[in-house]
């Protein structure tokens, strides 16, 4: 398969909204659907992939390159490993906290797989970005035309949608430079009441669609102490079921979007004061 035709998604979303449990749940999923899969970890805590390995990564493109000298000094299998289902892992990794920019291992670690053929054979790259983080090095998957295919994880929660309005303007930024679009916004169930509706209203605003509903379920959290995907932990649950139906609503979807974000200098407060409906 040509590089031309792998279709490049990346996975944003605020800290902490369980945007990389999110990702490798669906990707176990794609996985099961016979898609080729790579995932470049562009965390600097490198733990985009630790369901798929089922540890957290040892090896990290940035930390192996410090210790030989020489980002060039490296090999390809090194720094790729092979998950769960046989999803290709890697690590961009990054320097100690408050040490040099953690950008730069996202930027190595790219151009080192680009570089060494690690995108043959593959159906889908998948880049799983840092938070919310739309600038600097963190852009780079969007900046560069990397990823094509971007789609936001979020929920009910007010700053959960003020960061995927934020992460649109970053997209939108890039969008007819590089060729960026929106694929979708991915609700993680926070139990917010009319949670549904929030985010079908968010994603209309925004030009694009709430492309799934991922109800919440302690399952999730069962699998992740265990450091599996749910699809390797129980395969036959509900909650398996929905990453399933998300996989493949991701394979076959179409509707790629320049977003529309919103000006929340003027929106926010009447957010706020009427809670539940959505700038009316």
């Amino acid at each position: 398969m040509s590089e031309e035709r792998i279709r490049q998604i990346a996975f944003y979303g605020k800290g902490g909204i369980g945007k990389s449990t999110t990702s490798q749940n669906t990707l176990a999923a794609m996985a099961e659907m016979g898609q080729r899969i790579m995932i470049v970890g562009c965390d600097p805590k490198a733990d985009s992939t630790r369901l798929m390995l089922h540890s957290k990564a040892q090896t990290t493109v940035l930390h192996l390159a410090a210790e030989r000298g020489a980002v060039e000094d490296l090999e390809l299998e090194e720094v790729m490993l092979a998950g769960f289902r046989g999803v290709k892992c890697v690590e961009s990794g990054g320097p100690e906290p408050g040490v040099g920019c953690a950008g730069r291992g996202i930027i190595t670690a790219i151009n080192f797989l680009e570089e060494n053929g690690a995108y043959q054979d593959l159906d889908f790259v998948s880049y799983d970005v840092l938070g919310d983080v739309v600038c600097g090095g963190f852009a780079m998957p969007i900046r560069e035309g990397k990823a094509q295919e971007i789609y936001i994880v979020t929920s009910g929660e007010m700053m959960a949608m003020y960061a995927a309005n934020n992460i649109a303007r970053g997209i939108l930024k890039y969008a007819h430079s590089g060729g960026v679009r929106l694929g979708g916004l991915i609700c993680n169930s926070r139990k917010v009441d009319r949670e549904a509706e929030l985010i079908e209203n968010l994603a209309e605003r925004l030009n694009t669609q709430m492309i799934h509903f991922v109800p919440r379920d302690n399952i999730v959290q069962h699998a992740e102490l265990r450091r599996m995907t749910v699809n390797e932990y129980a395969p036959d649950s509900n909650q398996s079921q929905e990453y399933r139906a998300l996989a493949k609503k991701i394979i076959n979807n179409e509707k790629l979007t320049i977003p529309t974000p919103v000006d929340f200098t003027t929106k926010a407060l009447s957010f706020i004061l009427k809670y539940q409906v959505f700038w009316t």
